[in-house]
């Protein structure tokens, strides 16, 4: 087919027709790829796929999207990892909400940038009345404000800048930062990124919850005090990613406040709690936070990306601010002319903020809550499988839709040899594509992870892949014993 002239490519009132249908086909073939997905993922190994994709020649276009369509399928589609499969249960993705796709077609049609009043008018109002309605959720006050980011490792690193910067530290090296020791990475990066030293993150222990011990981030503020060090903030989790667990945040508010420390929550994705109809109270203490980290793309069922800041105070937000005369003079806000990029790390930033107004005008927030309810309703019930399934070792009851648990054979093995056993499961389980399940470490030792956030997934596809696992394992160990004999 010969090439279209390229305007005929444009996005504009002269090309409707073209858009409707080239949408139209796209949206059929994913509609395709959804039912036709028998299992999370096909199993192609990087080995097999990449020639494929690097047999495209970029340089010799297809000449249409039907074309191109067909050959997305072969480098793409077909393989993709697909997170509304029941048996996806790794990692902090979730199955999005139809509302919210509606909303991701035409923020990216529009394609509105939210830095400035004068390339997004009503979307900037749109994220201010969300930022609005989540700090009410949380209860942070009159006071407060927030921006829209690309995800929880910008909303943290944000909230450590602006934490940085309220401290009164005579030289960055004396600024502390405490965290849990299960708490995300991104808080240790952050501290990097920000010039603060090796030494500045202090890690506080868990207990058998995973829960932040009180008592050693009372006695470890104390000695940062003794020693002339700062404490910059304290970073409370609320929603662990390993174990869902949730720190006891109403008594890390009260050390903050004696310490007269900023007080941070990584509820990026505990976030789901504000929506819950019967779960909110888990939440307790988070309205006393100095900021707090969400991750709408995580438990409130929203396409990536979809995340925010909040803060208490939004004067705070100022450290954020620098003025450029070509796009935010320092008049316009003398003038009152509300420029998100005055709050932002990011400049250009897209109008995601859009997705989550859809569900909440479609759905509504019990809607979202709902279905946030059925999976950590589910991980009790995996809890219970678990529990009285001998061959699995679980670590703690989960607070919201995390598993972490290990296979254990019936008869004494060493624990390394454990190890590569539940390693080659998830392995074996992946490359079969029957399921997806994650990994991590617990004490040094391999253990596997069920992250529950589709509400399609049922106790019985549990049960179907705590037996592959085991099979797996199973058929891993025997074979290292017929090597070994």
């Amino acid at each position: 087919m010969s090439l279209l002239a390229p305007r005929s490519h444009l996005l504009n009132d002269l090309n409707v027709e073209a858009y409707r249908r080239s949408v139209t086909e796209g949206v059929e073939r994913v509609a395709a790829s959804l039912t036709g997905a028998t299992s999370p993922f096909t199993g192609v190994t990087p080995a097999a796929l990449a020639p494929v994709v690097d047999a495209v020649d970029l340089d010799r276009p297809l000449g249409d999207s039907t074309a191109a369509l067909d050959e997305l399928t072969d480098v793409y589609l077909r393989d993709a990892v697909y997170f509304h499969h029941p048996r996806y249960l790794a990692h902090l993705n979730c199955p999005v909400v139809i509302p919210a796709v509606l909303g991701e077609a035409v923020l990216s049609a529009v394609n509105s940038s939210l830095d400035t009043w004068d390339q997004s008018a009503g979307g900037t109002l749109i994220e201010r009345r969300l930022i609005d309605w989540t700090t009410g959720r949380i209860g942070l006050g009159e006071g407060a404000d927030g921006v829209f980011t690309s995800g929880g490792s910008q909303s943290n690193l944000q909230a450590m800048l602006l934490a940085r910067e309220e401290a009164k530290a005579a030289h960055p090296t004396q600024l502390r930062v405490f965290t849990s020791d299960v708490s995300h990475f991104s808080v240790r990066k952050s501290a990097t990124l920000l010039g603060l030293g090796p030494d500045a993150v202090v890690t506080i222990p868990t207990d058998r919850e995973r829960r932040m011990r009180i008592e050693v981030l009372a006695a470890e503020l104390r000695r940062c005090e003794a020693e002339g060090l700062v404490p910059m903030a304290v970073v409370g989790t609320a929603g662990t990613t390993d174990f869902g667990s949730i720190d006891p945040l109403p008594e890390i508010a009260e050390l903050c406040a004696q310490h007269n420390t900023w007080m941070h929550v990584d509820a990026a994705y505990g976030c789901g709690l504000l929506v819950s109809p019967t779960r909110r109270a888990l939440l307790n203490g988070i309205e006393h936070a100095d900021s707090v980290t969400v991750d709408y793309h995580k438990s409130f069922f929203q396409p990536v990306s979809s995340s925010a800041l909040l803060v208490r105070d939004g004067a705070t937000l100022r450290h954020a601010t620098y003025h450029a005369d070509y796009l935010n003079p320092r008049r316009a806000a003398e003038e009152r002319i509300p420029n998100q990029v005055d709050k932002s790390l990011q400049t250009t930033r897209r109008f995601d903020a859009l997705k989550l107004w859809m569900t909440l005008r479609v759905m509504g927030a019990d809607g979202i809550g709902q279905l946030f309810d059925e999976v950590c309703d589910l991980a009790g019930e995996g809890w219970k499988l678990l529990v009285a399934d001998p061959r699995f070792d679980v670590v703690v009851e989960p607070s919201l839709s995390t598993l972490v648990f290990r296979y254990l054979p019936g008869q004494p093995t060493d624990p390394a040899q454990i190890d590569r056993a539940n390693l080659y499961a998830r392995k074996a389980l992946f490359a079969s594509g029957d399921a997806v399940v994650a990994g991590t470490k617990v004490d040094g030792r391999h253990y596997l992870k069920f992250t529950l956030l589709n509400p399609e997934t049922k106790a019985s596809d549990i049960a179907a892949v705590l037996d592959l696992i085991a099979g797996h394992a199973e058929q891993y160990l025997g074979e290292s014993l017929v090597h070994a004999s």
